[in-house]
Parts: structure tokens; sequence; C-alpha cells
């Protein structure tokens, strides 16, 4: 039947804030496309292929449409699918993008209502460019295409294609957590952002207790939806290039440099984008905690932290980084040892692929400790390159990869700081035969649901939910369990 329908013609088309290629100016003035990294971009531009279908999204940086059209043409030769830009000038950048997108949505779906700036400016530019998009759309569009779009940035666009008279079966995926009603109920445009999401065929979340808090409010609003136009679908990785790539000789040998630079220690490892969610600040308090508790500990353990710069433009954003240099600099100054050991490792800046696999390799523990995360892949990351599976993950049971990676993670509460020193403890301590039984469990889960599991899972519970317009990617492969393709 799959195969059937795959020569039917219908084609994918997939809308997300941004489009698969990072464009910047050469020196001769031109626009130039780089290919852009990641799962979801991993993950989908191998069915956008065998479909034929388009990427629709704007480009990165303001403009109109016309300026890129060279570049978009040139990026998609060969390709086998094509590439539409939506283009979006200063003020909506600043209002769609920085403002309702990053000061709204982003910090209130967190957790933090505190963070929001709730400017009616914004909320007004965030359907104007909503509406943008689904003229993009129903341009490049026939009846018979299967739209899947993107995250928080995109949530009014199948209200707006609905606006303007078109029925295509269109689906969402929301990357970022949903909140509980009671923070939900919160944001002043609460009961038009919901309607907006209900004019979507199926609605993903990552998790099930985002599904749960999705339904809570649209209960709590008075609105119905069919509980099967929902489903949780956890997205991964694509596990087996990691695992190829980090058991490269390059890999290893970088990694070995690592340990030569920190010898007779075991090294922890947090990665994280500059960003008030991710803990960063909590983490070094609570790695002060255990050598000030623990003082056996001294001269055992050395973390690794990498902050990768973002939004540096922004004072709340500098104010976190001077913060979390002060912290580092404290500890340091208190507990490191004249030419000998260093307690933190801070590095602010952007790791390439090698050194980023390299320390994933050579790290003995992961501390990944968001105060609130949709999924956090650089957990399952760091599992895939654990080849030696000779390491423990300390992960924050507010990430969306806790409910997969329970069974062989130490779960804890990133506030509790005391807490969080105690799993370093008892990551230090554990029989290699545990920290290895645990690794295994984990990376066999990750394997299993990656990332191409992710989209075919998708993809199945729109078919079987009544989007049968678009076939199943073709070439599945064989062995998987049917049972996890619709997760409900």
């Amino acid at each position: 039947m799959a195969a059937k329908r795959a020569r039917s013609g219908s084609r994918l088309i997939v809308v997300s804030n941004r489009l698969p290629f990072a464009f910047k100016r050469a020196k001769d003035g031109r626009w130039r496309a780089e290919p852009g990294s990641g799962g979801l971009v991993t993950a989908l531009l191998p069915v956008l292929r065998n479909r034929g279908g388009t990427w629709v999204g704007w480009p990165g940086a303001p403009g109109e449409a016309r300026e890129f059209s060279a570049a978009l043409a040139s990026a998609g030769t060969g390709a086998g699918y094509k590439l539409a830009a939506v283009p979006l000038d200063s003020s909506e950048v600043r209002d769609f993008y920085q403002g309702f997108a990053n000061e709204v949505i982003w910090p209130l779906f967190h957790d933090l209502p505190s963070l929001c700036n709730f400017e009616p400016a914004y909320w007004r530019t965030y359907c104007e460019v909503n509406r943008k998009y689904a003229k993009a759309v129903r341009r490049r569009t026939a009846p018979g295409d299967f739209v899947w779009v993107h995250d928080y940035h995109l949530m009014c666009l199948a209200a707006e294609l609905r606006a303007l008279g078109e029925r295509r079966r269109v689906a969402f995926f929301l990357h970022i957590p949903f909140p509980a009603p009671d923070v939900f109920m919160k944001l002043p445009w609460r009961a038009p952002l919901l309607d907006a999401l209900l004019e979507y065929d199926l609605v993903g979340f990552q998790t099930a207790r985002d599904r749960r808090n999705f339904l809570a409010c649209v209960q709590a609003l008075g609105r119905d939806v069919r509980p099967e136009r929902t489903g949780h679908f956890p997205i991964s990785i694509d596990c087996t290039a990691f695992m190829r790539r980090a058991a490269g000789a390059d890999v290893a040998a970088k990694a070995r440099e690592l340990h030569a630079l920190l010898p007779k220690r075991k090294l922890v490892l947090g990665i994280d984008r500059l960003d008030y969610t991710k803990g960063i600040a909590l983490r070094l308090r609570a790695f002060q905690d255990l050598l000030v508790r623990h003082p056996d500990m001294r001269g055992r353990v050395s973390l690794i932290q990498v902050v990768v710069p973002s939004r540096e433009d922004i004072p709340q954003y500098r104010a976190m980084k001077t913060e979390i240099e002060q912290l580092v600099g404290r500890i340091n100054g208190e507990f490191a040892r004249p030419g000998g050991w260093v307690p933190v490792w801070y590095e602010y800046r952007s790791l390439s692929r090698l050194e980023l696999l390299a320390y994933y390799r050579a790290a003995d523990i992961a501390l990944i400790t968001p105060l609130k995360d949709g999924m956090n892949l650089v957990a399952k990351e760091y599992c895939a390159c654990s080849i030696e599976e000779d390491c423990v993950l300390i992960l924050s049971e507010f990430a969306g990869a806790a409910a997969q990676l329970a069974g062989g993670a130490l779960l804890v509460n990133p506030y509790d700081i005391r807490g969080v020193a105690d799993a370093i403890r008892t990551a230090h301590a554990m029989p290699a035969e545990e920290r290895t039984a645990r690794m295994r469990r984990m990376r066999r889960s990750i394997r299993r649901q990656d990332v191409f599991w992710w989209v075919d899972s998708f993809l199945r519970a729109a078919i079987s939910r009544g989007l049968r317009h678009f076939p199943l990617p073709e070439g599945r492969r064989a062995g998987a369990d049917p049972e996890n393709q619709l997760p409900l």
C-alpha cells in the first residue's frame, strides 16, 4: 500500500523558521548558501529528495526574496528538492523572532513567565509573519501535498492558511516543551494561540507530559480536540553517524590529548548554549558544593564547561555570561593548586565537530542539567559517542530526554544543588559494571529510536489519523517495531 501511495506524486512541504542553509554574503556582495546541520536537517532532507518536496523558511538575514534567488537556486541544484525563501524585514525580525518567539514563547514555555515581555506589538507581528509564511506555502503547494510545520515560531500558520481559504492537510511538531495550564494561562493571547494550534490536523509533542499539558489547556479553555489528533514523538539523532565518526582515529587522538592535559582525574563535561534555561550557574554551584563538602574529591575530578555564544547583543545574556565567569573564577581561586589541578576548565566558544566528538569521548561523566528542555540532544549525542560504554550520564529530570533515558541516567533536580553534587560523587564512585550496564541500555534505546525512527513514526501517525495524502518514506529499514510507530 505504501509503495502504491509513493507513486501518487504527493510531496512533502517542510516549513520552519529558517531554511536548512545559512546564507552569508561573499566578498563580491552576493549571497552564498552553506549547508546547515543538525538532526532535523539530517532526517528530513532524504525524505524531501525522495518525494521532490520543498523546504520553506527564512534565509536568516533581512532582505527581499529576489536577493537570495541565485543562492537558493544554486543550493537546490541537483538536490532533488526546492528551497523557498520567506523574506523578513528588520522590524519583523525584531518583533516576530527576537520579540514574540524569544521574549514571550521561549521563556513562557520553559516555565519562566517572569522573564516574558508581553508587548502587544509582538503578537500582532507574530500573526502577520505567520500569514506571510502561509501565503508562501499556498503558492508552493498543491491539494495533495503534506505540509509539516516545525516549532514555536509558526504555531499560527495553519490558522492563517484556513483564513486564506486553503484546506491543505497540515501537521505541526513542537520542539520545545508545552507548559502546564497555570503557566500557559498567563499568556494574554492564550485563546487565539490555542485555537490556532487546534487548526492543525496533527499536533506532535516531544513527551507524554507535554501532550498532557496541551490537552489540559484545551480543557481549561473550554475547547474540544480529538485526542487522536495529538501525539508525542521524542526526537532523536542520527545515532549511527555519531558512533562511526566518534570511532575515528582523529577523534580518539584528540580525546587522548584532553586526558593528557588533565591527567589522573575523571573529567566531568557540560556543553551548553548560553541561555537561562540551561542552568549553568546552578551547575557550577553544585560542583563548588561537592568540593566544599567532600575534600577527598579535590584533585580527582575536573569540570570542563563549554558555553557556546548566543544572543550576545542582549544585556540579560551578557549578565549571565558575567555571572558564569565570576563563579568559575571563585571556584578556581578557592581550590586550584599552583602548577597542578584546576577544578573548572571553562571555554566560551563554539566547538568544531572534531572537538565536540573528542570532548564526548574523553568525558567520564556528562553533567546535563537544564532547568527545562524539550528534549536535549546533547545527552543522546554523548551516549552515542561513548563507544567504550565506561561512563555516566547525569541528566536533569526536566529534560525531555529523561523519559527515554531514565533507565540508565542518574536523574537529578537541577535546582537541588546538594543533590546534583551528590550525583557527581555517586557517578565518580560507580562500579565499572554498573557504568557499562547503564550506558549500554541508553545506547540501545537511542539506536532503536533514532532520528529516522522519529520521522517515520510521525508520518505513520499522520497517515493513521487521517492525513492520508502523504506516503511513508521509501526504503524503510527492516526490523522496526511496528508498535513503536504510533505513539499515543
